[in-house]
């Protein structure tokens, strides 16, 4: 094998395991995903892999009637952190996240959560 080629690949090898850890994957929700929790406020914490751009990353709140809101995402708090506070009333309802991480790329995922009555 030519050495032009085998330094390519060398490269290759040593820059894709960066890219594909740069893409922000949601590791932890407070709540967690599927989580019953009883009405009134929440504290919001979503975790990832990653630091994101808090800027232009956004946060959906999709209600038990399917209307939806854009949830506040607190400026302040560690670079792979998203927080939020909600108030909520009991039913079924989605917390649609799409960040953008610093590598450039936007990744989506929701969080679903049952609110019940306190």
């Amino acid at each position: 094998m030519p050495n032009r080629l085998k330094t390519w690949l060398l490269l290759a090898a040593m820059i894709y395991p960066t890219l594909a850890q740069a893409h922000a994957i949601l590791e932890e929700s407070t709540p967690p995903a599927g989580a019953s929790i009883k009405a009134g406020p929440l504290d919001l914490h979503l975790r990832y892999n990653s630091r994101i751009d808090r800027g232009r990353s956004r946060l959906t709140l999709i209600r038990p009637d399917r209307t939806k809101d854009t949830v506040a995402i607190a400026a302040d708090g560690p670079p792979d952190i998203i927080n939020a506070h909600l108030q909520l009333t009991p039913g079924a309802y989605i917390i649609r996240w799409q960040v953008l991480a610093v590598d450039g790329h936007i990744t989506r995922g929701d969080v679903p959560l049952t609110v019940t009555a306190p």
